[in-house]
């Protein structure tokens, strides 16, 4: 096969391979992902050995669309809305793509691409939220691992009636966002968990610090 023939269906596959999952969810025979695509099943596998591959390289685009999200938003003037803006396109993410959640907790954390967006997700969400804190208007106990598992929770949180009410999660997602603020803060009862526990990375000796955590009384870094 050509170069340009091999690039040009590799295209087309990455591009069926995200409507279908999409639509439908990381079940999705590759029959119909090859059928989308205008391409021969052999054709798939000559590109990825497993369908867990493929959805790895979908998966990790998803996360990479956030993380340049995210790297715009931090040049806002505004933090506590661009630190909002980013909560609300990682949560329509999700809420549009069936497979995403489904993908976060099915991918071996082996897949080194997976865990690296991951680890620029946390990161990214880290200087969203260190900024938002430096002006007071976000709780200082509150880390970006913290900010995008709390996506999750508001596309999770209307799972079972989305198809009756796709913009419910905005309702969650506004209680998550006042729950964020430091006026009526309470300590929490568990710490944060950490970027290696996020991404699956393994670890060795110490336990590792929380994203973004720091000892209290301790300033703040001068992000953004």
């Amino acid at each position: 096969m050509k170069r340009a023939d091999a690039v040009r269906n590799r295209s087309l596959l990455i591009d069926a391979a995200a409507a279908e999952f999409a639509e439908h969810g990381m079940d999705v025979s590759i029959t119909r992902i090859a059928q989308r695509a205008g391409i021969g099943k052999g054709t798939v596998f000559r590109h990825f050995d497993t369908k867990e591959q493929l959805l790895a390289e979908i998966f990790s685009d998803r996360l990479e669309e956030l993380v340049m999200t995210g790297l715009r938003l931090s040049l806002s003037a505004d933090p506590e809305a661009a630190l909002a803006a980013f909560m609300r396109a990682g949560v329509e993410l999700q809420a549009r793509d069936r497979s995403f959640c489904q993908a976060a907790t099915a991918l071996s954390p082996s897949e080194a691409s997976v865990r690296a967006s991951r680890e620029r997700l946390a990161e990214v969400a880290d200087i969203l939220v260190t900024r938002a804190q430096r002006t007071g208007t976000v709780r200082d106990d509150v880390t970006g691992v913290d900010i995008v598992l709390l996506q999750t929770a508001a596309s999770q949180a209307v799972l079972s009636i989305a198809d009756g009410s796709p913009e419910l999660w905005d309702r969650y997602l506004g209680v998550i966002l006042d729950g964020l603020r430091p006026a009526a803060a309470r300590a929490l009862p568990v710490g944060a968990p950490t970027l290696p526990q996020f991404t699956g990375a393994p670890t060795g000796g110490a336990e590792p610090e929380p994203a973004g955590a720091r000892p209290a009384g301790a300033p703040q870094a001068a992000i953004g």
